[in-house]
């Protein structure tokens, strides 16, 4: 008798999910096919690990299936018909994937596939490895039952990770991180074999035959990982690191500072800043930290970095290095004797040119508590500071339109983040004695 999931479906996925699963189900009955949910979704239900991301087979017509499914449940989809892929939209977002049982041709190794018709064995054969290899059957009379070719729940059981032929690395050579991503995951192991042909395919140099923006993809996903470090310690065994860059090592110091980013993204996801960042580009400036500024550009382009905001993270690195070394110059032990105390306002100088994900980088950098202190008040306090004071208020003071203006407001805020002057009675007397002695605004540069 076949397995079945049913049970761990009620038990783990919300009542609306299962909902559709079934639904889905008679409507493959209706239109005379077998509907199936395959892939990470069926692993992740035996593993207890939420994901709600669901993908179905379907053997028969999948973007006929995914119309018929929409127009009964009031969805939206998005289809390619070269592919025999659809995704259907519903009202909340929710998403599902479809697609029609196939067996994919690789023209030559890391493009694009082609595709023809198959049957659910060889739609599930081209899968990466053994453990993304299990499908549930959605049709009612078999609802949940769990389908095993490839001895997917062995290699659950014995927490390893497996291929599924000898050549699935050339066929795919992203494979490489994702095995290394799944492996670290759930803390399996990959199967010796494997490891095997991982080692014989960086021998033969497969990961340069895959286009850079792909590896970005794999690394970004790797950076999304919770044990992400030992991730990155499993791509320095394998030797992948050279795809990033030949002059990256990931020595002590430079794992250090990767540990030391992860530490700062926590933090800073915990003061919920309305600031929204890219953590990968934060991990990323970390990982090639001792790259030259031209190499880093370098990669940039090759991995397809592209938008021009991360074009600015890459190229503010430079100007992010000098504002750490002033940092860490003035902050120094010796420079609070010399009773040179750094000013708000200089470290607001340094730091507001730059985008924030340089910022993070520098404070997972530096090892002085100091400068990561001063940091830290630049992020949570002195970054959002102004002047309470506006143009309006200005013309309404008297003051003559004109550069004048942002003179004023420079020197407000300057005052301002310095605690000289706290209420907006301080900043208008301010301003009226500016008048009064009709001097120019000398703002410190």
């Amino acid at each position: 008798k076949h397995k079945a999931v049913t049970r761990l479906m009620e038990e783990q996925l919300p009542e609306k999910v299962v909902a559709i699963l079934r639904d889905a189900g008679k409507v493959a009955d209706e239109l005379g096919c077998r509907a199936y949910v395959v892939g990470g979704f069926v692993r992740d239900l035996i593993l207890r690990y939420e994901n709600l991301d669901v993908d179905m087979v379907i053997e028969g017509e999948g973007i006929a299936f995914a119309n018929a499914f929409a127009k009964r449940f009031g969805c939206r989809v998005k289809s390619h018909e070269r592919f025999g892929t659809a995704v259907i939209v519903f009202p909340d977002r929710f998403k599902i994937d479809v697609a029609t049982a196939r067996l994919e041709y690789y023209e030559k190794p890391g493009a694009l596939p082609t595709v023809e018709l198959s049957s659910l064995k060889l739609d599930l054969y081209r899968r990466d490895f053994t453990i993304n290899t299990l499908a549930a059957v959605l049709n009612p009379r078999n609802f949940g039952e769990l389908i095993d070719f490839f001895g997917a729940q062995r290699d659950i059981k014995e927490k390893a990770i497996r291929v599924l032929h000898n050549l699935s690395f050339v066929e795919d050579p992203t494979r490489l991180l994702r095995a290394i991503r799944f492996e670290q995951r759930y803390g399996f192991t990959m199967a010796k074999h494997t490891q095997s042909l991982i080692k014989n395919a960086v021998k033969l140099n497969l990961l340069q035959r895959i286009s850079g923006e792909r590896f970005l993809n794999e690394l970004k996903a790797i950076f999304e990982e919770e044990n992400f470090l030992s991730a990155v310690n499993r791509i320095k065994e394998f030797n992948l690191v050279k795809y990033i860059h030949p002059a990256i090592n990931l020595n002590e110091e430079e794992m250090a500072i990767l540990e030391r980013a992860r530490d700062v993204l926590t933090w800073y996801k915990l003061l919920y800043m309305e600031d929204k960042i890219e953590d990968w580009l934060v991990l990323f400036l970390a990982i090639s930290d001792q790259l030259k500024d031209d190499e880093i550009l370098e990669v940039g382009k090759r991995l397809s970095i592209i938008g021009k905001y991360r074009m600015n993270v890459l190229i503010a690195r430079a100007d992010a290095r000098k504002a750490l070394n002033m940092l860490q110059l003035k902050l120094t032990p010796v420079s609070f004797k010399q009773g040179k105390i750094l000013k708000n306002s200089d470290v607001y100088k340094m730091l507001k040119p730059l985008p924030i994900e340089n910022i993070l980088h520098i404070m997972a950098k530096t090892v002085s508590s100091n400068t990561k202190k001063a940091i830290s008040n630049y992020i949570t306090h002195l970054k959002a500071c102004k002047p309470l004071l506006h143009g309006d208020d200005l013309k309404r003071l008297g003051v003559p339109e004109g550069p004048l203006y942002s003179e004023i407001l420079s020197l407000l805020l300057e005052k301002r983040l310095d605690e000289k002057i706290k209420t907006k009675a301080d900043e208008e007397k301010m301003v009226k004695e500016i008048l009064s002695q009709n001097q120019k605004v000398r703002v410190s540069k």
